[in-house]
């Protein structure tokens, strides 16, 4: 299980309760997607990785901040706190709404698990100063 982290990138975060209270205030589907979303993050983040609120919004960290995701009126985003990996990954990333740190995809339809997984580990590996990709 993740620990909880009551201190979190400078910003207000509860840990994973926060991240619960902030799920249980999205509505369906988008609810669902976020949730999926987020067990596939908990499937490779390592064990010592943090879950909580920063700004605003669920993220994870791992020797610094590692991803984040969040729901809007129209679309859910992911964010791999790393602009340039979303300009490494560009070909894989076709089909998908990006911009400067953020990939953009459907309220009801979840980025593919490999995809998010593979995003999350080369984020794991910058943070841990190795090369990404």
């Amino acid at each position: 299980m993740l620990k909880a982290s009551k201190k979190f990138d400078g910003a207000a975060a509860e840990g994973e309760a926060a991240v619960n209270a902030y799920l249980a205030k999205v509505p369906e589907p988008a609810r669902g997607t976020l949730e999926k979303i987020r067990a596939t993050i908990r499937s490779v983040v390592p064990a010592e990785a943090t879950e909580g609120l920063s700004y605003g919004m669920p993220a994870f960290r791992y020797k610094g901040a590692l991803v984040g995701y969040a729901a809007f009126k129209n679309h859910c985003s992911f964010f791999p706190m790393q602009a340039s990996l979303i300009d490494e990954m560009k070909e894989e990333l076709q089909g998908y709404r990006t911009s400067k740190g953020t990939l953009q995809f459907p309220v009801d339809k979840p980025l593919p698990a490999a995809l998010v997984k593979k995003m999350v580990k080369a984020r794991v590996a910058e943070n841990e100063g190795k090369k990404a990709l």
